[in-house]
C-alpha cells in the first residue's frame, strides 16, 4: 500500500543528506547540550516517564537519545532488571550520554549509533519506544513510527514529545526576525520542530502508523532565564546554532549583539521567561 498522500508533504527530500546534516549539527552542539539553560530536556523526560508509567523489568528503546536525559530517567524507573537501548545518529551525543549515564551509576543502558528510520532490532521486542524531541528531525516520520510499532510488543506503547506552536514564543520569533534582517532566508530552514507543532498532525501520524488509543497531553516545562546570555546558550547549544552559522562568519558577532539587545528588553524582575510548551503524544500497539 502506498503511503497516504496527506503525509507526502511531511517527508523531507534528500533524506540521507538531511540525516548527515542533522548528525553534523548535533556533533557540534553535543558538548553544550547539558547547559543549565536547556534544563527543559530533563524536565520533559520526567514528564514522559510519568505518562508512560514503565514497570520494573521493561525493555525500552529510546530513539534520538541525545545526551541521555530520557534514557537515564527510564533506566532508573525500570531497574534493576529492565534495560534501555538508546540510539542516536550523532557520535558526539552518544559519547556525552555514556558519560552522563556513568555519572548516574546506571548499568542498564546500552548505546548504539543507529538510524531511527531503520532501527536494527527484532520485532515484538520492546515494551515501549520513546523519542524526546527527535521525531521531527527524521525525514520520513511515518516510516519511523511504523518501524517503532513493529518492534513493540502487543499492549506496549510508543511515546514522543514535540514542541507546540506556542513554544519559545516570543523569543524564537525575534530570533527569526533578526536572522531575516541579516539577510538569511529561513523559509525552507525551519522544517524540523515546526513539522509537529500541530496536534492533529501528531495524532494523524500515529493513527496512520497503526496505533490505537492515541493520547495527547500538553505540559509546560519552561522557566525564567537570569540573563539574555542564557537564551544565547540555548541557541548555540541546539539545532538553532545551525541557522546562525549560515550567516557570514564576520557578521555573526554583530547578529548576536543585536539579537540579545532586543531579547534583553523583555526581561522582568523575575528574569527572561522561556516558554517551553510541549506536547506528549502516545499510542498503543494492538
Amino acid at each position: 500500500m502506498n503511503q497516504p498522500s496527506k503525509f507526502q508533504t511531511l517527508v523531507l527530500p534528500d533524506g540521507e543528506k538531511h540525516k548527515q546534516g542533522v548528525s553534523a549539527v548535533f556533533n557540534a552542539v553535543a558538548s553544550g547540550y547539558d547547559d543549565p539553560a536547556l534544563r527543559f530536556f530533563p524536565l520533559c523526560a520526567d514528564c514522559m516517564v510519568s505518562q508512560l508509567r514503565p514497570s520494573r523489568g521493561w525493555k525500552v528503546l529510546d530513539v534520538a537519545t541525545g545526551t541521555g536525559a530520557l534514557a537515564g530517567a527510564l533506566a532508573q524507573a525500570i531497574q534493576p532488571d529492565g534495560r534501555v537501548m538508546a540510539i542516536d545518529l550523532s557520535e558526539g551525543m552518544l559519547a556525552r550520554a555514556e558519560i552522563n549515564i556513568k555519572k548516574m551509576a546506571l548499568e542498564n543502558v546500552d548505546f548504539f549509533q543507529m538510524d531511527a528510520e531503520q532501527p536494527e532490532f527484532e520485532s515484538d521486542y520492546f515494551n515501549a519506544v520513546t523519542c524526546s524531541f527527535g521525531l521531527f528531525f527524521i525525514p520520513d516520520m511515518l516510516k519511523a513510527l511504523k518501524q517503532w510499532r513493529r518492534m513493540t510488543r502487543s499492549g506496549g506503547a510508543v511515546l514522543f514529545s514535540s514542541f507546540t506552536e506556542n513554544a519559545f514564543d516570543p523569543l524564537v520569533h525575534i530570533f527569526i526576525e533578526d536572522l531575516e534582517k541579516f539577510g538569511l532566508d529561513v523559509t525552507d530552514k525551519l522544517v524540523a520542530s515546526a513539522r509537529l507543532k500541530d496536534a492533529d498532525v501528531c495524532k494523524d501520524l500515529m493513527v496512520a502508523a497503526g496505533y490505537s488509543a492515541v493520547e495527547q497531553n500538553v505540559v509546560q516545562v519552561g522557566y525564567h532565564l537570569r540573563e539574555a546570555e542564557e537564551w544565547w546558550a540555548a541557541i548555540w547549544n541546539t539545532a538553532m546554532r545551525g541557522l546562525v552559522e549560515q550567516l557570514p562568519q564576520d557578521v555573526q558577532a554583530e547578529f548576536k549583539r543585536t539579537h540579545l539587545e532586543r531579547v534583553a528588553s523583555l526581561k522582568t524582575d523575575d528574569g527572561l521567561w522561556m516558554n517551553v510548551e510541549v506536547r506528549l503524544t502516545s499510542g498503543v500497539v494492538d
